[in-house]
């Protein structure tokens, strides 16, 4: 019901999407999401190759057992730089037995590719947008009006849109 979107479009692999899930995410989180004036929406935008791609697949069979969000924290907070072998298939079977998933229906979503054209679908949309680099964001208030952000902004960044938008 948050009355604010944020829109984010992606890469696991990015080094700019994991200074923002580090250093600004947190405080959008607590101050914000948590409290529910503003929802958060992730789409992928891999611009890193295959193991961006798997990446993203993988949040989203972790999402057919309820584990979208854990599987996102966990490619985060195991990132390790861009196209360097951290988020490889074997990597994400690993962190998929940390979260504790169905393995059976794990490998399963992963080797029919279940979700390979939504991930081909969210990076369209970021083609048709304008986007060429990530973390992009978008935030969208009750109007359907958006305000484009590009990079790893500052947390000021985004409040001064929101107290904007707010007023």
């Amino acid at each position: 019901n948050a009355k604010i979107t944020i829109l984010e479009f992606g890469d696991y692999q990015c080094t700019f999407c994991y200074k923002f899930y580090k250093n600004t995410l947190p405080i959008l989180m607590d101050e914000y999401i948590k409290t529910g004036k503003i929802k958060m929406v992730f789409r992928d935008f891999p611009l890193n190759g295959d193991d961006s791609i798997m990446a993203g697949e993988a949040t989203y069979c972790a999402n057919d057992q309820n584990k979208y969000w854990d599987y996102h924290d966990i490619l985060y907070n195991n990132w390790n730089g861009e196209n360097n072998g951290w988020a490889s298939a074997e990597n994400l079977w690993k962190f998929s037995t940390e979260l504790n998933l169905d393995m059976e229906q794990m490998t399963k979503c992963m080797n029919e590719k279940k979700y390979i054209s939504k991930i081909e679908s969210s990076n369209s949309d970021a083609e048709s947008l304008g986007l060429t680099g990530t973390p992009a964001f978008f935030i969208i208030d009750q109007n359907n009006n958006a305000i484009k952000i590009s990079g790893a902004q500052p947390i000021d960044v985004f409040e001064k849109i929101f107290n904007e938008i707010i007023e």
